[in-house]
């Protein structure tokens, strides 16, 4: 141990010694920022930025990378010194509208800049012309702000962007383009999003802008001052999925290359002069939503094509000329949720039909020529003031289609659980997990969401279990969010007020509110599909868990400071024997209580510990405290062999659940020893991971990994609040498949799982599948190459008929459980129902002379509307295969997992993407097949233009 003390020693001395002495080459520019702004954080005091810095990350040459500093109440401007910062990536001050002033040519500095982030603070005058030489540049958000003047041709120089967000300032000009040996905007063909909306710029929309290689998706340009036509170039933008020109001064015709936008979701055209004939947009399958209000185009009857737009929720055509009448077609669209046609000619009859949508909401056609109206009554809001149907029925309408309605928006805001009495400080907030802490606030705004009737509280429930499931994953210290006052903006953005509630304390401190600041600004987080592009604007948090920023303090007091930490270290070199001893000894401890819980295992045991990879052993006191006690309100699951409950691991933050057995369901000490071994060799993505267990006090504890979406039960059923659609089901099948296969054919021994059902799939954030409970699975052992002789075990419904008779288990009879499994997928039924088996079911109304099969009455809502269920034949033949009687005639898992892919690839995607990366929607209940606006292959930005994410560190 001697050894071991002098080792310590010779590396704490010189530790201590640099203390003092060394300081960051890159702390001349923060001690300028520290100089000019007013307040500062605390930690701020120390002579080295390097050295604990609120929002400074340094690499191990002691050179700063990172500055996040977004929501801290900073004020002041910013100095040219920062473009010394040389190997400075990312700088995010957003969210301080303190700070203010012109941004120093001397920016340009930072050539290894990847993300320039400054939302929502008061940066004024020009955007520096020599903003292109900062090549590297991923990020650059400089919305909200007051910038002036014109866009920086420079920025076309920029070969790696992907985010440029302009928006909100008071930008004038024209957009630059390239000429000669001048760049312009047209040649940013790897750039994504073009976000240019409300500023004051001018013109006409250059035709050169647009080129068929760019990788745009989203165009928005709204409340600008453009003039002149739509170019016809922007019909070469073939991945485009939302253009907003609305709110400016553009005329003449609209563009018939228009159509060619095949995979548009959002086209608003409103409020500008066009004219010339009414748009075909009969090309455009995905359109979403359509605003062409207020212009002047010829007058026409109303297009046949309204009708053909399949996933169309919104129809906006305010003051466009139109005239004829409307057809039941219109309404009967499945997932439409609003039409607007007032002040128009429309005449004859209204006819909404009896098949009209379930979602529609409100029906404006004021101030038109309508005579009369015809189908099933309509309870929602239908308005029909200004029409001849008005005055020959005045005081004859009781479902008052004649009177002016107030169109309110229902109140909408986060449940919470049932807290009680509301007992937090006034100065406090109670979370919706019932916690009084002070949260961190602002407001989201989207640009273009794909949906109108802002009161469908569906959407809001996904929104915020996507917010909370992204924080969780980039491990912030971040325990619920908290949404409200859902609103519609004159400018046709939706606004939600967010509070976001920090993780086991009271406040947040200075890291993690800049942390959760910085992913909000920076895009990491991406809303669910329906949303759009968004942006966030926090306000300032006053209630930081450290000091709040103070006034600047002398260099005298840093040195002191840093001479004391100096110190400190010498100190801590002394203590470091008594500490290694302590080390070794409690480890020493807990291998000894490890070996003790499993010292009743039988003789061949020998007492051991479990042989496990990755796995820990924890104390039942640990997983008691992560579990509040094993409080009721924690439990998330429960069944014969006791019940599930949420946890925290203290050390690491890692949300875990804890299945803990009871007393009557207990396993023997060999068979409970045997299955956490099994559990810790077994990894794959389509896998629930077993963290750890617990063995002691008479307990028997499995910790897993936290899976958040539930049982796939729930999600077929509408419980969990997660809606899939046929396209998500296919790749859940191709997981959970992926999974069993894994252990049928690569763990070693082969395992059979024994009870496959959608209870025991599960699945993650980003709806992956992933296989559960393995309490009665089986090892193959090398004997035992055919079958298992084993007492009949499973659940009813998906137990294999074979294995049932015979008592011999295969892995052919997990092929079968899947087979049910397919068939409830489809259906949407559980195995036996009402008496009813699921199989003979669809044995017997199975047709293949018919489409679908002729399984019409059997298949699940969900998937038949509004969805095109191509494959769906394949996967019922292959579903019909895996439940044969005989196991001997169901094919093996790989060959199931290969059709599946093939049955993917026959829908139209890619089986080799994960889930998380697809952009199927999964949300709400008409089972919609819509995109992302803000979608890419990978998680964050790494898409096929090879632009990688910036890491979020944990500060």
């Amino acid at each position: 141990m001697n050894h071991r003390i002098q080792a310590c020693l010779l590396v704490l001395c010189p530790i201590s010694i640099l203390a003092v002495q060394a300081i960051s080459p890159d702390a001349g520019p923060l001690y300028s920022l520290r100089s000019l702004w007013p307040k500062t954080p605390t930690s701020w005091d120390n002579p080295d930025p390097c050295n604990g810095w609120v929002g400074i990350i340094c690499n191990n040459e002691f050179r700063v990378i990172s500055i996040k500093l977004s929501s801290l109440g900073l004020k002041g401007q910013l100095p040219g010194d920062i473009g010394s910062l040389t190997q400075l990536q990312i700088l995010d001050m957003s969210y301080n509208k303190g700070l203010n002033g012109p941004i120093s040519g001397a920016i340009a500095g930072l050539t290894n800049l990847t993300n320039l982030i400054l939302i929502g603070c008061s940066f004024s005058g020009v955007i520096p012309d020599n903003i292109g030489s900062l090549q590297q540049l991923v990020i650059l958000s400089l919305n909200f702000n007051s910038f002036s003047g014109t866009i920086p041709s420079s920025i076309g120089k920029l070969s790696k962007l992907y985010w440029l967000d302009l928006a909100d300032n008071k930008l004038t000009g024209t957009i630059p383009v390239s000429s000669g040996n001048q760049p312009g905007l047209d040649m940013l063909t790897h750039t994504k999003h073009f976000h240019f909306g409300k500023n004051q710029l001018g013109g006409e929309i250059p035709a050169q802008l647009f080129r068929e290689n760019m990788s745009l998706i989203h165009v928005i340009f709204d409340n600008n001052k453009f003039t002149g036509p739509i170019p016809s170039t922007i019909g070469l933008l073939n991945k485009l999925q939302v253009l907003r020109l609305d709110r400016n001064l553009l005329s003449g015709h609209v563009p018939s290359s228009l159509n060619d936008l095949t995979d548009l979701q959002q086209l608003q055209l409103s409020n500008n002069q066009l004219t010339g004939p009414m748009p075909d947009l009969s090309g455009m399958k995905n359109l979403n939503y359509v605003d062409f209000s207020n212009n002047t185009f010829e007058a026409s009857d109303v297009p046949q094509w309204f009708s053909t737009l399949k996933v169309l929720t919104t129809l906006i055509m305010d003051n466009t000329q139109l005239q004829g009448s409307l057809t039941s077609a219109l309404f009967s669209l499945p997932q439409l949720q609003s039409v607007n046609l007032k002040n128009n000619q429309i005449n004859g009859t209204l006819d909404l039909g009896y098949n009209y949508s379930a979602a529609l909401q409100i029906v404006d056609v004021q101030n038109n020529q309508i005579m009369s109206v015809q189908g099933h009554e309509y309870h929602k809001k239908l308005l029909l003031d200004g029409n001849p149907f008005c005055s020959r029925n005045t005081g004859a309408d009781p479902l008052n289609y004649c009177t002016n309605q107030e169109q309110s928006i229902p109140p909408y805001s986060t449940s919470k659980k049932n807290c009680g009495a509301d007992s937090c400080p006034s100065d406090q907030v109670s979370s919706p997990n019932c916690k009084c802490s002070y949260p961190y606030m602002g407001t989201l705004y989207f640009r273009a969401p794909l949906f109108s009737w802002v009161g469908n509280m569906t959407y809001y429930y996904e929104l915020e279990k996507t917010l909370t499931g992204s924080f969780k994953k980039l491990q912030l210290p971040v325990d619920s969010v908290f949404l409200s006052n859902p609103r519609k903006s004159s400018d046709n953005y939706l606004e939600l007020d967010l509070q976001v509630f920090p993780y086991g304390t009271e406040r947040f401190n200075f890291s993690g509110l800049s942390s959760v600041g910085f992913v909000l600004g920076n895009q990491t987080i991406k809303p669910p599909p329906s949303f759009g592009p968004f942006f966030f604007i926090g306000s300032e948090y006053k209630a930081f868990a450290e000091s709040s920023p103070t006034s600047k303090k002398s260099m005298s007091l840093g040195v002191i400071i840093g001479a004391a930490v100096g110190v400190f270290v010498l100190v801590l070199a002394l203590l470091c024997a008594g500490y290694y001893a302590f080390r070794q000894k409690r480890r020493a401890d807990r291998i000894t209580e490890q070996s003790k819980a499993f010292s009743s295992c039988d003789a061949s045991s020998s007492g051991s510990i479990p042989q496990l990879k990755g796995a820990r052993w924890f104390s039942f006191n640990e997983l008691k405290k992560c579990t509040n006690n094993f409080s009721e309100a924690n439990v998330i699951g429960s069944g014969g062999y006791g019940k599930v409950y949420k946890g925290t691991l203290s050390a690491t933050g890692q949300l875990v659940a804890i299945k803990r057995a009871q007393r009557g369901s207990m396993q023997g000490n060999v068979e409970f020893k045997t299955e956490i071994e099994l559990l810790s060799r077994v990894h794959h993505k389509n896998l629930v991971t077993l963290v750890g267990f617990c063995f002691e006090k008479d307990e028997q504890m499995l910790v897993y990994e936290y899976v958040p979406n539930g049982t796939l039960k729930e999600s077929i059923s509408g419980k969990s609040g997660v809606r899939l659609d046929w396209t998500r089901r296919l790749r859940v099948a191709l997981g959970s498949a992926r999974g069993l296969a894994y252990l049928h054919e690569h763990a070693n021994p082969p395992i059979i799982h024994r009870d496959i059902k959608s209870t025991n799939i599960l699945l993650d954030e980003r709806l992956n599948a992933k296989v559960a409970d393995f309490g009665l699975s089986k090892l193959m052992a090398d004997n035992e190459k055919d079958h298992v002789s084993t007492q009949v075990k499973g659940t009813m419904g998906y137990m294999d008929p074979e294995y049932y008779t015979s008592q011999m288990l295969t892995e052919k009879s997990d092929v079968y459980s899947f087979g049910v499994l397919m068939l409830e997928l489809i259906t949407g039924r559980r195995p036996i129902e009402r008496g009813r088996y699921i199989v003979r079911e669809v044995r017997v109304k199975m047709d293949k002379t018919k489409d679908l099969y002729g399984l019409d009455e059997l298949l699940d809502p969900v998937i038949v509307l509004g969805t095109s269920l191509k494959g769906l034949e394949k996967f019922v033949d292959l579903a019909m295969r895996c439940v044969e009687e005989l196991g001997s005639d169901r094919p093996m898992m790989s060959e199931v997992v290969k059709e599946i892919e093939s049955i993917l690839q026959l829908a139209g995607l890619n089986p080799n993407v994960d889930s998380a990366s697809t952009s199927e929607s999964y949300v709400g209940s008409s089972g919609s097949h819509t995109q992302h606006p803000n979608s890419d292959s990978k998680e964050f930005f790494d898409d096929s233009g090879g632009y990688p994410p910036c890491k979020v560190e944990a500060q």
